[in-house]
């Protein structure tokens, strides 16, 4: 007798699930030319922390772990070097990462000293109070350094640019169980940001979406590649976003299952715009901390 059919979660049942998942920002995953040189930098001019490195050389590749804090805890960036690859394209589409200071002179002032490249000196935003300077890292990447009070998570942003930003905001919403945190029009500069993540910005790692006007497509380049999300279940992750793709766009790129050799539940796919999202497994994830240690 051939075996009963699993039964079909109701779609606006499935949409529930998102918002009660406990899920978390984990880490940015972009290609640097000169791993050292990258690490040296932002331990050095940004006050980051290298927590972990490992080489692949039988996949030729090496990787470097740098934060404010733990894994199992703060946002990250995993730093990925391709041997003998020291160039990459960040293309039109990537935007920014931000860190937020106590003190964003000072910060510039130690930033200049090392070297580093300001290309925004501090001083308030336009129509506004908040203080604010710009870094651009040794392969182009750009650092938005906030002014702000203490903060449990100084890596605060991840700035991408999108097409439609409505659109934008209700797949992150849908698909991935975020809250709109804050919309902010600017049209004498032509442009609305959407802030979106599972907590407030200044608690936490936030994605700023940017809607340029009139701008529906961009570049994606082949340096940034993606950020990672925590779940407690890949594969009923994975339903909600092949429904969400249906009504908005994007789609799956890897099925939810263990990452040969590493056996960590993962699964991936692309935003409407393109945007790399890759959701991995709670519990693996923080076994798989634990095997470094």
């Amino acid at each position: 007798m051939a075996d009963a059919a699993a039964p079909v979660v109701p779609s606006h049942e499935l949409l529930e699930w998102p918002k009660h998942d406990k899920r978390r920002f984990l880490h940015a995953v972009y290609r640097v030319g000169d791993l050292d040189r990258t690490i040296k930098f932002y331990t050095e001019c940004f006050g980051m922390k290298l927590l972990r490195k490992r080489d692949v050389p039988e996949e030729k590749y090496s990787n470097a772990f740098l934060g404010f804090g733990p894994e199992d805890s703060h946002f990250v960036v995993e730093l990925t070097y391709n041997h003998g690859v020291d160039k990459y394209d960040i293309g039109s589409g990537f935007g920014h990462f931000a860190i937020a200071s106590e003190d964003v002179y000072k910060l510039v002032e130690d930033i200049k000293a090392k070297g580093g490249t300001i290309t925004r000196e501090p001083g308030p935003v336009k129509g506004g109070s908040t203080v604010i300077a710009f870094a651009k890292d040794p392969d182009g990447y750009l650092f938005e350094l906030i002014q702000r009070g203490p903060t449990p998570e100084p890596l605060c942003q991840v700035m991408l640019r999108v097409g439609d930003l409505d659109r934008s905001i209700k797949f992150y919403e849908k698909a991935l169980g975020m809250k709109l945190l804050k919309k902010t029009d600017r049209p004498e500069q032509k442009y609305t940001i959407a802030m979106l993540g599972y907590a407030d910005e200044y608690e936490t790692i936030v994605l700023e979406l940017t809607y340029n006007y009139g701008v529906t497509e961009y570049t994606k380049g082949n340096a940034y590649a993606q950020v990672a999300i925590s779940t407690d279940d890949v594969y009923k992750s994975a339903e909600v976003v092949n429904l969400v793709t249906q009504e908005l766009g994007g789609k799956i790129t890897r099925q939810p299952g263990p990452i040969p050799g590493i056996n960590t539940k993962v699964t991936a796919f692309l935003d409407p715009d393109g945007w790399k999202i890759v959701l991995v497994d709670n519990v693996d994830f923080l076994k798989e901390l634990e095997k470094q240690e």
